[in-house]
């Protein structure tokens, strides 16, 4: 961001998801998006890409984590699929579509490290390597839970606080 005017990583990933036609599989730490990558996601799932999402079970930061569930409602109204990897902190930043396109680098799905910092990715297009990612994925989904309607209920308090928290998301 400091050298491109375009927000290069957040390009890349609404790229692949508005290419994508099959699936688009992501893995990061956090999930703290803008409402136009939200959108991008849901409609990516509404037009039939299976889009999936993994994050942490046991996250680092609790604020943010409460925070990156408060994404789940909408996301999976729309039909993206969510996953929390249980055996720790997943700190893989990883984008894949269609056995065709993948990113992995230090760009997380949240407002810091899509905007303000300066992240890098390695852009890969139909190279032998995404076959060793997807692999890599679903070996990771066999260690997720998946996130179900009955795991989204909150109480006031902790709906209260998001709302709030959600104010501050551009400086977590």
């Amino acid at each position: 961001n400091p050298i491109y005017k375009r927000r290069v990583g957040k390009s890349v990933i609404q790229n692949m998801l508005s290419a994508a036609t099959n699936y688009c599989w992501m893995t990061s730490p956090y999930l703290i998006i803008d409402n136009d990558l939200c959108t991008d996601m849901e409609n990516a799932a509404l037009r039939g890409v299976d889009v999936r999402i993994i994050v942490p079970h046991i996250p680092d930061k609790k604020l943010v984590f409460m925070m990156t569930q408060s994404f789940y409602p909408r996301l999976m109204a729309a039909g993206v699929k969510i996953y929390e990897y249980k055996p720790g902190f997943i700190h893989a930043k990883s984008y894949l579509a269609d056995d065709e396109y993948a990113m992995i680098g230090t760009i997380n799905l949240d407002y810091r490290s899509l905007v303000h910092h300066f992240e890098n990715g390695v852009w890969m297009y139909r190279c032998a390597s995404i076959a060793d990612l997807k692999a890599d994925i679903e070996d990771t989904l066999e260690k997720c839970i998946p996130v179900t309607a009955n795991m989204l209920k909150t109480n006031l308090l902790q709906r209260v606080i998001c709302a709030v928290v959600r104010v501050l998301a551009p400086m977590l």
